[in-house]
């Protein structure tokens, strides 16, 4: 019975399609893909507590030391479509009226 729950709770998921969005495209250097993987889901992590996008832009951009809003954007992104569908609400009321800061 605790396969079942887990495996419907994880149905959408699609941590392949994650890793492959995010590693190869050029400026996370993730050492591999379990890091890839663990960091995608801290993101997923933070949505579901409730965290603004506003501050998860900020959380990547500072892990990644980059001012580059478009990576920070795409990979949160990558994480909550690929990783936690089920967050993509939360995800899009925190970011409404969103404005980026600038590098």
């Amino acid at each position: 019975m605790l396969t079942l729950v887990t495996g419907i709770q994880r149905a959408h998921a699609d941590s392949v399609a994650y890793l492959i969005d995010v590693t190869v495209r050029p400026g996370y250097n993730f050492a591999n893909a379990d890091d890839a993987l663990g960091y995608g889901n801290q993101l997923c992590d933070k949505v579901s507590a409730g965290r603004r996008y506003a501050d998860l832009i900020g959380d990547v951009r500072a892990d990644f030391q980059t001012g580059d809003e478009f990576q920070a954007s795409y990979l949160i992104d990558k994480a909550v479509n690929e990783l936690c569908p089920a967050q993509i609400w939360q995800l899009r009321r925190t970011a409404a009226h969103y404005q980026p800061q600038g590098p």
